[in-house]
């Protein structure tokens, strides 16, 4: 009986890590991307170290950023207007994008 709930465990673990991976459309978010290409650069590193590079970081960290941005909790002169303007699914998507970037 251990093992049933141990195995049932991990497959709903790795059907939920699964899930939250797959949130993003990689394509979309690539074409979103050509905005913050001004700032990030155009594959995600930025030719000023005053810039973070997005290339390769951790989709879940790009989307709290962004929503800290977006809802105000974090704030920038540059940044903040423009999450604003971003959906839950552009967040996504651009999470998605820059996380696939190796």
């Amino acid at each position: 009986m251990k093992k049933l709930i141990v195995t049932a465990a991990i497959i709903v673990g790795m059907t939920s890590f699964g899930s939250a991976m797959a949130a993003g459309d990689i394509a979309a978010g690539k074409t979103k991307a050509a905005v913050c290409a001004a700032c990030h650069g155009a594959n995600g590193i930025s030719a000023n170290p005053l810039w973070p590079n997005l290339r390769g970081q951790k989709d879940q960290y790009i989307i709290k950023q962004l929503k800290a941005f977006k809802d105000g909790t974090r704030k920038d002169p540059l940044m903040t207007p423009q999450a604003a303007q971003l959906s839950d699914q552009d967040i996504e998507n651009l999470a998605a994008y820059f996380s696939s970037l190796k």
